[in-house]
């Protein structure tokens, strides 16, 4: 069995083409993508830079609380930029040529209103190539607007009971007073910074492109084994070397494992490699737990090999497993996220991913990197272990010997 895997082994490591495809391309890949598409996954940890563009209609202490205070606070003066605008046409205009991202009209007495309990729709205009910068401003004016209208709310409801409770007679309690000293209390408790948009780590480090590349590429290249594994035992076939094999007294399921443990030691040897290049060329951190990472590979160097063997078992034509298995792999490294990250498609596509063995693989590198547990890795580790050991199984009954 570990005579016909060392085999396998030895005739891999000495194919220059083998090389070239399965180590040298995805580093390369890695480094161009990760270095090309960093700025994409927001490295920086902070709000993006946000223009914003604003029309107010009349002007009153709360909306200028809002300008000065809100948008343009020591919180988010960094990250939002403001310009007034006279007319909702200029503003418009200033979206259309790209001059800001967003923008803000806010109606006629917006602010007095608000402190009388009446909301007044602001509107929003955005830019659809800034829709998360347009979703922070609307936020930040939904957040303002929530707390002036509980204040003013607040105040109302205290109002009236204090009518209600407090006979007119009665000189020793002032109403106005206490009802002044409650709104500004008030006030005071809506505008504190506990409540101010700022920008914070949410306890795990901010996976870089380099990082996600990295992971993404060594799964998208490691599934390439499928089809050279498949195609060794194709052309051991037709060569009538398994044949052989099977004529010998060497057991037929110490052969099939020995195949199955070729195309394994490759795929592991592959990854360790690729980790350890990546490390120490471009700095990937791949997590502090290394045996995490083992466990994975292994587990998904399981999936790869089994199916290889489920490939050789349905297929008998080695230029129809080349292509069959190339497009194959193009399939499931896209569907997987290898090329692009998942969270850009749609719910339904993420849940086709599922089926795609490097999608797991992808997630639990991602996952490692960031810090996890084992508890969070039981579920990809698993079904991995299970996908390579069923079309191992499957593989093992459909291959031809002839």
């Amino acid at each position: 069995m570990f005579t016909i895997a060392w085999k396998d082994m030895k005739i891999r490591l000495k194919d220059r083409k083998s090389f070239i495809t399965l180590l040298l391309m995805p580093i390369v890949l890695t480094m161009i993508l990760g270095s090309a598409l960093s700025g994409v996954f927001g490295e920086d940890r902070t709000l993006p830079e946000t223009s914003a563009g604003i029309v107010v209609s009349s002007t009153d202490e709360v909306t200028d609380q809002f300008i000065q205070e809100v948008l343009q606070g020591k919180e988010l003066r960094d990250s939002i930029t403001v310009s007034e605008f006279k007319t909702e046409e200029g503003l418009r205009e200033a979206l259309d040529n790209q001059k800001i991202d967003a923008g803000l009209i806010l109606p006629v007495n917006w602010g007095e209103g608000l402190m009388m309990g009446e909301e007044k729709t602001v509107t929003i205009l955005k830019d659809p190539a800034k829709e998360i910068q347009a979703t922070i401003l609307s936020s930040i004016t939904e957040s303002f607007v929530d707390r002036i209208t509980t204040v003013s709310v607040a105040a109302g409801t205290v109002a009236e009971m204090l009518s209600a409770v407090v006979p007119v007679s009665n000189q020793d309690v002032n109403s106005a007073d206490l009802i002044t000293s409650l709104v500004d209390d008030l006030s005071v408790i809506a505008g504190s910074k506990v409540n101010a948009v700022v920008s914070e780590k949410d306890g795990k480090e901010p996976i870089s492109g380099m990082q996600y590349y990295a992971a993404a590429m060594g799964a998208m290249f490691i599934l390439f084994n499928t089809t050279i594994g498949a195609k060794t035992i194709i052309q051991e076939r037709k060569t009538d070397t398994l044949a052989r094999l099977m004529c010998t007294p060497i057991r037929h399921s110490s052969i099939m494992i020995g195949k199955f443990l070729g195309t394994f030691s490759f795929s592991l040897l592959q990854f360790i490699v690729f980790v350890i290049t990546t490390h120490y060329l471009f700095g990937v951190a791949w997590g502090n737990n290394i045996l995490q990472l083992l466990v994975v590979g292994i587990a998904y160097s399981v999936a790869v090999a089994g199916i290889s063997m489920i490939i050789a078992g349905l297929i008998t034509e080695e230029k129809t497993a080349d292509t069959m298995g190339g497009i194959g792999v193009q399939i499931l490294a896209l569907l997987g996220g290898s090329m692009i990250p998942l969270a850009s498609f749609p719910n339904m596509m993420q849940q086709m991913a599922n089926i795609a063995p490097n999608k797991w693989a992808l997630n639990s590198f991602l996952e490692i990197m960031n810090g996890a547990s084992w508890s969070s890795l039981v579920m990809s580790i698993t079904i991995l272990m299970a996908i390579g050991l069923t079309t191992l199984f499957i593989g093992s009954m459909k291959l031809k010997y002839r």
